[in-house]
């Protein structure tokens, strides 16, 4: 039975203990000093507050200096999706990749290094690994973090990488409940829509979550998505028909629920962020994610104050605020016994490599000519989306350059691309770098351009593989991790 408050303070405390803010800075702030003794009982990591391991193992001691029970978030899905190697790519390949290679115990292997590592930074909570079908290849904000298009995939490497993570005693979080795989518009910008019946719904998307919660992870992650099949009016965080009566009463789940992103348009920009986190907190929602953009001591303060303003008016009940922080301080509890996991496994740190070069699929068009001279490579940036953001690099250069001395490179984009990328090239051999073909009509032009000049061209494709392979050497990589670059550049290499 959920006691109740018996004090203005223990209500603050409370409202603090379910947010997941963010700051700035690569060293705690005073202000997150402070509020850690008020009832704070999470932080969240970006890539904002990461130079190197050492750095953020420093960081994360300074912040259990003043509560030893502390979660420490990071939105860390390996491949593109990385905040421990913001700066130089990830080292393990992403969900797509793995996917490909459709070995489970890899996946449960790549997950597992990746916790160790995390839990040595004193990391204990990740918000991965994205369980969504990818049902719709035009889908902005999902593809590479997509195991991939098979519900029956996508399940049984949900569960995989729960288990592996985990058993280091890190906290995995599932997202995006109830699946944002079929969807057309990034939930950072508007409210994507989902508009199939529910049987498509329970028989697609709700599988890896289910398989999810049998392989027993921790946390799970609402999706600022609009399902009319399931409720009309709200999107999956506001919703208790999602969150409450689907989630915990129909698929029997007792652990954590956190909030996707609350600054993200979908929820700000069309319920104002403070109202926003009343009603995902009503609707059943734990834990509160903000702090990718809004990182400041005014935006807690002003979050914590709407939700004990909110208790006082009756708006939202007082013990399903005291339920949610009790659910908060149960994680830590978790991720606090769960510690000497982490050192327990045994490090496995070329797994990550092993994985990306199991992942490429290479497609010869008649006597691929091996490059043993310098070529130069012509890179295609696509707009980032924001949850991959703009500070981590990715391609083939560095290592192409380290293989094949004296390669030289250029980045492009728009409709000249083709033609400029030609005229840098000045006869070299060209290694052509692009990131979903299918999606953009100027990079299809662009290889147009190039193959029609020179077919000799390598085509490296980094993002979904769904154009056609064409080039002399085709060579998709399934996601644009350090590691698949480094993969693609010995294929390259070896013709």
């Amino acid at each position: 039975m959920t006691t109740l408050a018996t004090g203005p303070d223990t209500l603050t405390r409370d409202a603090l203990a379910v947010l997941q803010p963010g700051f700035d800075g690569t060293t705690a702030p005073d202000w997150v000093r402070r509020r850690l003794g008020e009832g704070l009982a999470s932080v969240a990591l970006f890539g904002r507050n990461v130079v190197t391991e050492e750095q953020v193992t420093a960081l994360t001691a300074e912040l259990r200096a003043e509560r030893d029970d502390l979660l420490v978030a990071i939105d860390e899905e390996s491949g593109d999706v990385t905040r421990l190697d913001v700066r130089t790519g990830s080292s393990f390949p992403g969900n797509h990749a793995l996917g490909a290679v459709d070995d489970p115990g890899l996946t449960r292997a790549v997950s597992r290094e990746l916790g160790r590592r995390l839990a040595a930074c004193g990391v204990n909570f990740d918000w991965a690994p994205s369980a969504d079908v990818n049902a719709n290849p035009d889908n902005p904000v999902i593809g590479v973090r997509s195991f991939g298009a098979s519900t029956d995939l996508v399940a049984r490497h949900t569960a995989a990488w729960v288990e592996g993570l985990q058993s280091t005693g890190v906290a995995a979080c599932t997202k995006h409940f109830p699946g944002h795989g079929d969807t057309n518009v990034d939930s950072h910008h508007a409210v994507p829509r989902i508009d199939v019946d529910a049987d498509t719904l329970y028989a697609r998307e709700l599988p890896p979550f289910r398989a999810a919660i049998a392989a027993g992870t921790r946390a799970i992650m609402s999706a600022h998505i609009l399902v009319p099949a399931l409720d009309p009016d709200r999107p999956g965080t506001l919703s208790r028909r999602i969150l409450t009566e689907l989630l915990r009463d129909e698929l029997g789940y007792r652990g954590l629920i956190v909030t996707d992103g609350m600054e993200m348009r979908a929820i700000s920009g069309t319920y104002g962020l403070e109202h926003g986190v009343v009603l995902a907190i009503a609707a059943g929602a734990d834990a509160i994610c903000v702090g990718g953009g809004l990182c400041d001591e005014g935006t807690v303060l002003g979050l914590r104050d709407a939700l004990v303003a909110a208790v006082r008016s009756g708006e939202l009940p007082e013990e399903r605020l005291a339920d949610a922080a009790a659910r908060v301080r149960d994680l830590a509890a978790w991720t606090a016994g769960a510690r000497a996991a982490a050192s327990a496994t045994v490090p496995d740190p070329e797994v990550g490599l092993v994985a990306a070069r199991r992942a490429l699929r290479v497609t010869r068009a008649g006597a691929a000519v091996p490059a043993d001279t310098p070529v130069f490579v012509a890179q295609f940036e696509p707009a980032r989306n924001i949850a991959v953001g703009d500070q981590t690099p990715w391609g083939v250069t560095a290592e192409l350059e380290r293989l094949l001395p004296g390669t030289a490179s250029g980045s492009f984009t728009g409709e000249g691309g083709g033609p400029e990328a030609l005229a840098a090239a000045d006869g070299r051999r060209i290694v052509a770098v692009v990131r979903d073909e299918h999606r953009h009509g100027w990079m299809r032009s662009a290889l147009d351009t190039l193959l029609a000049a020179r077919p000799d061209t390598v085509v490296v494709e980094m993002g979904l593989p769904q154009a056609a392979p064409r080039g002399a050497l085709h060579i998709a990589t399934y996601g644009a991790a350090r590691v698949c670059g480094v993969a693609a550049a010995e294929a390259v290499v070896a013709g």
